[in-house]
């Protein structure tokens, strides 16, 4: 008797022990609040979705081009370093101490080779927006990372809006169009829409999901307004606000009534989401709509620079198509 008890009571403490374990979190990319801000919610110990987490290593670099990036480096990763976080000099010193790495490098450019290495190291791996920045490095990640067998996904935190969730669940009635907006801050080192304006075409996928089959585009100094066309009838748009407020949102229109869409509720409800992809390895948004988000945002490009032109999701997939193919040369081997 007294050995079958000693025997529970070691299998309790064993047991115990293992729910206790931590999941270790690498970030890397120090250039963007989000790295900052996602290492406070999980460190501080204050949120109980984030318990049995923790950052415990980060490699800054990160954008080494776009100014208002690179140069937030230093700031930031003092920041880290508060919260108990190791800083590495290499994307290999990183892997060695972690379980699951969030890829927060602003640059989107860097993405396909960084994500590649995480890969490689078979971590799973939360990409933040965007992706990559066209919709060729896209679909080279995702290419990627199905060779190596590593769930992965990304989002803008648009889409975690409480509101934008009642709507993607039909929960205010069925969605039959949305007009959404956000900031469009233009970056020269990424095709429009791609940096920044990703937000409210995320926004607008998240109510109305895929089926987008052409869009056009009008264009001033003011900003942008891409009209897409669903395959159902369905009509979204998004408007791109280049001249004024900073401000995110939308209408979207039920079977019911027009709803206020939801804007910027903070990044908690988007790191939510992250963690528990950690532990499940499922990806809560399908690789099919974030490459339909892309080929959105091409096809709006492809549209401004034919003065308006409709222009098919299917034309600027196939574009895609062909820059993934060049880019996953390098990695045939």
């Amino acid at each position: 008797m007294k050995k079958i008890t000693l025997l529970f009571v070691s299998l309790c403490l064993c047991l115990n022990a293992l729910a206790q374990t931590t999941i270790r979190i690498g970030i890397i990319g120090l250039d963007t609040s989000h790295s900052t801000a996602f290492t406070e919610l999980i460190n501080s110990g204050g949120e109980a979705w984030a318990e049995g987490f923790k950052v415990v290593a980060a490699y800054p670099y990160g954008s080494q081009t776009i100014e208002s990036s690179y140069k937030r480096i230093p700031d930031y990763i003092e920041k880290v370093k508060k919260h108990g976080v190791k800083i590495v000099d290499s994307i290999a010193d990183l892997l060695k101490e972690v379980d699951c790495v969030l890829l927060e490098t602003n640059d989107g450019r860097l993405h396909l080779e960084q994500a590649v290495e995480v890969f490689k190291a078979g971590k799973i791996c939360f990409i933040d927006k965007p992706i990559g920045a066209t919709l060729g490095d896209a679909i080279a990640i995702y290419a990627m990372a199905e060779k190596y067998n590593i769930p992965i996904f990304s989002s803008s935190a648009l889409r975690y809006s409480p509101i934008n969730q009642q709507l993607r669940n039909g929960e205010l009635g069925k969605v039959i169009g949305a007009d959404c907006y956000s900031p469009h801050s233009v970056e020269p080192t990424h095709p429009d829409f791609g940096f920044y304006g990703i937000h409210g075409v995320e926004t607008l996928y998240t109510i109305l999901g895929m089926g987008c089959k052409a869009v056009n585009r009008v264009s001033t100094e003011q900003g942008d307004v891409v009209t897409g066309y669903w395959d159902d009838d369905r009509i979204g748009t998004f408007r791109a606000i280049v001249k004024g407020p900073h401000i995110y949102g939308g209408t979207a229109y039920t079977d019911k009534k027009a709803v206020i869409a939801g804007g910027y509720v903070g990044y908690k409800v988007l790191l939510e989401q992250v963690l528990k992809f950690f532990k499940t390895g499922v990806a809560p948004v399908s690789k099919d709509e974030t490459l339909e988000i892309f080929a959105f945002m091409r096809a709006s490009n492809l549209s401004k620079e034919r003065g308006g032109e409709m222009v098919t999701l299917e034309e600027a997939y196939k574009q895609g198509e062909k820059e993934a193919k060049r880019l996953l040369k390098r990695y045939a081997k």
